[in-house]
């Protein structure tokens, strides 16, 4: 199996695995050693399609002397379903969306011979994989869904199609999942769901689910993503400013700095009320990193409703930012109603400048942490570059590369910062550990 996409996409992926690994199924790492495929895609955007169908095409290429099944699954198979399955170069034997993982090993077996077809996509307003604990790969951080779909209908997201409505999970089941969690080891939790911050179960809302959580004995860390900012309520605010279980990190995505194009895109907000609640944020949690998302190109975005993006960017100074040119996809509200009226170079231009901006305004904050002690939960024992080093994360979700060679995994160490570049700290241990 192998995963696109989104966090969500992630913690899907572990869920497939364990109704798989009980119906008796086991995962290999290579696909030349494997009798079945699946693909669990992401349809945000265009780039992630792009690389399924080429995947999906270097496959073919590469096990054609030899029979398989390949299943695609996530939010590309429910909007292109037909697209893929009718395509005979592509030979994909099966579709599942993301409410249909259950009926995995029922679509396996009807498959079994390799001339046949089936998709499962229908979309539930009730499953939320109550009962399944997922097959987990990491051995530090554990995704949690607290709910799942999306009610927003953003015009250039493919999200509230492919994913269906918003419904949450109960409190109890998501508690009961995170307790099992800390018993196995897991320091750390991070709360999923397409628009996390408005979950709500009977009388308990993400504030409360947040101070819930945290009650859980033994466990060190909660994160969350996504949240919208239209949701973003003041006891949010303040768990995240108080609650020393919750980390100092918030994902708020922009999209655009421009009003009249954030209300093409039907974000319900412009662009004074997003800095106002940027302002309430930081006032309360003065030390919070920011990260966001982008879209540049957005139809009919003028070069000067791109600059008032500029100048927000400027103006909140993220800590990070992930940018991205708008593609339409098959299917929203953009794709239907607005041409895609910005040229291609433009959209280059626009991207290449926000990412240089966002470059030096990265390097300079994590410059700033040079000489400070940052606690980092350490997730990895290797870095990508030496096997000496050892990795992991501040609380505010910052890269940090430690010179130790021991097997520290899931311990949470004092590091001093003696260096930074836009994306990665570096540092040693103090030397009391």
């Amino acid at each position: 199996m192998r995963t696109y996409g989104c966090q969500m996409n992630e913690y899907d992926s572990e869920l497939i695995r364990s109704i798989l690994i009980q119906e008796g199924y086991s995962f290999v790492e290579s696909a030349e050693d494997a009798e079945i495929i699946l693909l669990n895609t992401c349809s945000v955007r265009e780039n992630a399609h792009r690389k399924v169908i080429g995947h999906i095409h270097a496959l073919q290429h590469s096990l054609k002397e030899r029979p398989f099944l390949l299943g695609i699954l996530g939010c590309m198979a429910v909007n292109l379903k037909d697209d893929l399955l009718n395509d005979p170069s592509l030979n994909i034997n099966f579709v599942i969306g993301p409410d249909g993982y259950r009926r995995l090993p029922d679509i396996i077996s009807r498959t079994s011979s390799r001339h046949n077809k089936a998709e499962d996509t229908c979309l539930s307003g009730l499953e939320t994989y109550t009962g399944i604990s997922p097959s987990r790969i990491s051995q530090v951080n554990a995704w949690v869904a607290v709910m799942r779909g999306c009610n927003n209908f953003c015009t250039f997201c493919i999200v509230p199609y492919t994913r269906g409505r918003e419904r949450s999970r109960p409190k109890q089941d998501i508690l009961q999942e995170i307790q099992n969690l800390v018993a196995r080891g897991y320091k750390q939790v991070t709360l999923l769901g397409q628009n996390v911050n408005s979950y709500q179960d009977s009388r308990t809302d993400f504030a409360d689910l947040l101070e819930a959580v945290s009650e859980v004995p033994g466990l060190e860390r909660i994160r969350f993503m996504s949240p919208h900012p239209k949701d973003f309520l003041d006891r949010v605010i303040d768990v995240v400013a108080h609650n020393p279980k919750v980390c100092e990190h918030l994902h708020l995505p922009l999209q655009a700095g421009n009003s009249r194009v954030l209300q093409l895109m039907n974000r319900t907000y412009d662009q004074e009320q997003f800095l106002k609640l940027v302002d309430k944020i930081r006032n309360a949690c003065p030390d919070v990193a920011l990260t966001t998302d982008v879209i540049v190109g957005f139809p009919t975005e003028t070069a000067e409703e791109f600059e008032d993006t500029v100048k927000v960017m400027r103006q909140v100074e993220f800590d990070a930012a992930f940018i991205f040119k708008y593609s339409p996809r098959k299917g929203t509200i953009a794709q239907k109603k607005y041409p895609d009226d910005v040229p291609e170079e433009e959209k280059t231009r626009r991207i290449v400048h926000l990412n240089e901006l966002q470059k030096d305004i990265s390097l300079r904050k994590n410059q700033q942490l040079v000489g400070t002690v940052q606690d980092v939960l350490i997730e990895d024992l290797h870095s990508q570059r030496s096997q000496n080093d050892i990795q992991g994360r501040t609380r505010g979700n910052k890269l940090v590369i430690v010179s130790d060679s021991r097997s520290l995994m899931g311990e949470t160490l004092r590091v001093k910062i003696s260096d930074a570049s836009p994306h990665v700290l570096k540092g040693q241990l103090e030397a009391s550990q």
